[in-house]
């Protein structure tokens, strides 16, 4: 167990699926577009994927910037940077294979959960992945207190901004994607929703 958590680290469960049904081929350019300290990445690092990654915070950048140098040397410091989401320095379509957990749903506001979802699109190659995992009221409509511009008060005392399954099948359209998987919701015993939503850029 003490090796597969080394070799693992934190991941997602649901990203560990992903990685299981051969999604991000070996090789891959993979970005964290909300990264936190890494916990998403250690795989990622170990196995040798062209791996960048930013969040806001600048000593989460430094904590992933060390946990990079001590698994994947080879990547420059760089490729890990504090910078928003909606406004990050990266190339468009440059990656193959994007992680957004548990990022979206902080959004400030509509406008700001476009930009937000807008800056992370930008990034996923032709072909390529958005791997998502956010909020939303699917499974449990009608339990949460509507607080204004799409944020919400969750039984769990929190507040987030919140989709619903037919905004996501509508955004899948409009980013010019189609669905890899249906739509899969996680209802932590009527405290949360946790959706994950995964989209695959048009290779044309």
């Amino acid at each position: 167990m003490a090796d597969l958590a080394s070799l693992l680290g934190s991941i997602d469960i649901y990203l560990f699926d992903q990685l299981q049904r051969g999604r991000v081929p070996p090789g891959s350019a993979v970005f964290d577009a909300g990264c936190g300290r890494g916990r998403n990445l250690v795989y990622f690092l170990r196995a040798g994927y062209d791996v960048c990654g930013i969040d806001p915070d600048p000593e989460a950048i430094r904590a992933v910037r060390a946990l990079a140098q001590s698994l994947a040397p080879r990547l420059p410091a760089s490729n890990f940077r504090a910078e928003p989401v909606e406004a990050n320095g990266f190339a468009d379509r440059s990656q193959d294979f994007v992680i957004s957990s548990a990022v979206l749903h902080f959004a400030r506001d509509e406008a700001h959960f476009r930009a937000m979802l807008d800056g992370t699109w930008r990034l996923v190659r032709p072909g390529g992945v958005l791997f998502c995992r956010l909020a939303s009221t699917i499974g449990m409509e009608g339990r949460f207190t509507p607080l204004g511009k799409g944020r919400f008060h969750l039984p769990d005392g929190s507040e987030r901004f919140l989709v619903d399954e037919r905004t996501l099948v509508a955004l899948t359209g409009e980013l010019g994607g189609e669905l890899v998987d249906p739509l899969k919701t996680t209802v932590v015993q009527n405290r949360r929703c946790m959706t994950t939503w995964v989209v695959r850029r048009s290779p044309g």
